[in-house]
């Protein structure tokens, strides 16, 4: 087997592993059973792509990490669906998370130091925190209400209104406090799930971190659509003079070539060229 595969392999042989010492303590449906190696196997594919498109050979240090965090999020996946059936585990789930967070801080802290920081890895460490924060809103939905499953929505509407509006799939810039956004939807979300705070505040909890997120995408849009790409304007091609004939007098307009053209001012500041973004960048509060 190459090397390409042994990372994602193993961590789908983790995953299994995971499911199945999870099976034989707090227990695990068949609903279960299937969204957690649903959920594994779909990472490894994705990643073994990613791999193959990036052209290297293995997972970095950070990506080791990130891999781990992504099965402890496989094993919190199987927990929150089995308890559609019986209520799920708290003693195990939220340790379980809490360290699925706690490891969020470690892989970019990884890959800075080993100076293997790659967009394979952000995405890949993006990727597992948006699905975590959707886990855990369908987890907390059936206490706070159905409401609150825009926050672990709103990620993924941002990605499919990319297809349908390019505008939207340009490379957002570096924002330090979608970072702080992205944080505080996973300990508020995990807070609410606890299940230790009288259902009022368990409520505004989570309504102070969608009403974070929401902020946070609202300004991103907003900065999409002001730097979206001007379509640019189609040359005028000069006229053919023709000759006249006897007694007659045509007069031709002067056109100005193509590189003669006047600019024409713009309301809006100029956007630099988008061949060097990246042809997707998904959004990262999540």
């Amino acid at each position: 087997m190459s090397r390409v595969r042994t990372g994602p392999v193993l961590g789908l042989t983790v995953q299994t592993v995971l499911l199945a010492g999870l099976a034989a303590t707090v227990g695990l449906d068949v609903a279960g059973w299937l969204a957690g190696l649903g959920y594994g196997v779909v990472t490894c594919v994705a990643l073994q792509r990613g791999l193959r498109r990036r052209g290297v050979d293995r997972l970095g240090p950070a990506d080791r990490v990130t891999l781990t965090r992504g099965v402890l999020v496989g094993g919190v996946t199987a927990l929150v669906v089995t308890g559609f059936s019986d209520p799920a585990p708290l003693a195990v789930l939220v340790p379980m998370t809490a360290v699925a967070l706690a490891l969020d801080a470690v892989d970019g802290w990884v890959a800075r130091r080993t100076g293997t920081v790659s967009a394979l890895g952000a995405r890949f460490d993006m990727e597992v925190d948006a699905f975590l924060i959707l886990v855990l809103s369908v987890q907390v939905a059936p206490a706070v209400g159905p409401w609150v499953l825009t926050i672990g929505g709103l990620r993924y509407a941002f990605v499919a209104a990319g297809w349908l509006l390019p505008w939207m799939r340009g490379a957002l810039p570096p924002r330090f406090w979608r970072k702080v956004v992205a944080a505080a939807q996973g300990v508020l979300l995990l807070v609410v799930a606890a299940d230790v705070l009288a259902r009022p505040l368990t409520a505004v909890l989570a309504a102070v971190a969608l009403a974070l997120l929401v902020e946070s995408f609202g300004h991103d849009v907003g900065w999409l659509w002001w730097h979206r790409s001007i379509r640019p304007v189609r040359p005028v091609l000069p006229v053919r003079p023709v000759a006249p004939t006897a007694g007659t007098s045509i007069s031709v307009p002067r056109v100005s070539p193509v590189g003669m053209l006047p600019s024409v001012p713009s309301v809006r500041p100029r956007v630099e060229a988008v061949a060097d973004r990246p042809p997707f960048v998904a959004h990262q509060p999540v």
